[in-house]
């Protein structure tokens, strides 16, 4: 059974600042908080589920269809709801691996969905500018479908990352860049998406050694981000 604390506690973590305060998250749904549970650089906080729920192998507090509804982010709450300690990982290794820079990336399910696809390519790295959304949001987080404990999302601010390690290659997704399709293997460098709407801002461009893009044969105006990453990804890292 729930009590208003919990309640007012869960839906605080719906805004950054307390998520921020609390180095917390949620997470909704069978398959995603049973892999969570899993992950060793990730601790559980707390567990909220119906009693249909059973098989997580940790203790967990029963609620009620209604109550489950009352902290839940979902149109439709499933099953269970976990909070989470942020993931802890070891320092980044820049030098000698592939970093995903994105340049205020402003969906959450984009960015959650571009964490995912880096997972799956084995980028671990993503460097966020500080004014792209939230990964630990609610809807960030579902998007992820579990890479959250996996890929390393920092925030900082990437010209101060280049600047330190001065001798990697940049790789920005432009529309006018060299194509994908005629680019050797990377392994180790920046790879920048720019923002959905405005593109890569002119100081981190500036910053590009290899302008590059997804060559286009139709008509259609643009890519989705997370699309754009995917296909970029396919043909730079394989």
């Amino acid at each position: 059974m729930l009590v208003k604390s919990q309640v007012k506690y869960i839906q605080s973590l719906g805004q950054k600042k307390f998520r921020d305060e609390e180095g917390a998250f949620v997470v909704e749904g069978p398959k995603m908080v049973r892999e969570l549970l899993q992950a060793p650089n990730l601790a559980l906080l707390h567990l909220f589920a119906l009693s249909s729920f059973r098989d997580a192998g940790v203790p967990f507090t029963e609620v009620k269809e209604g109550e489950l509804e009352k902290i839940s982010f979902l149109a439709t709450p499933n099953q269970v709801l976990a909070v989470f300690r942020k993931p802890v990982f070891a320092a980044p290794d820049h030098d000698h691996r592939v970093s995903l820079v994105l340049d205020g990336i402003q969906d959450p399910g984009n960015l959650g969905t571009i964490v995912r696809i880096a997972d799956w390519f084995g980028v671990g790295q993503v460097v966020c500018t500080p004014d792209s959304a939230d990964v630990f949001s609610p809807k960030a987080i579902q998007s992820t479908m579990g890479s959250i404990s996996r890929v390393q999302v920092l925030y900082e601010d990437p010209l101060r990352l280049m600047d330190l390690h001065p001798d990697l290659p940049v790789y920005a997704a432009v529309l006018e860049g060299k194509s994908i399709f005629e680019q050797p293997r990377v392994t180790k460098g920046w790879i920048v998406i720019g923002n959905e709407s405005k593109g890569i801002r002119g100081e981190l461009l500036q910053r590009s050694t290899h302008p590059i893009t997804i060559p286009r044969i139709g008509e259609a105006e643009s890519l989705n981000a997370a699309v754009a990453t995917g296909i970029i990804l396919s043909h730079l890292v394989r």
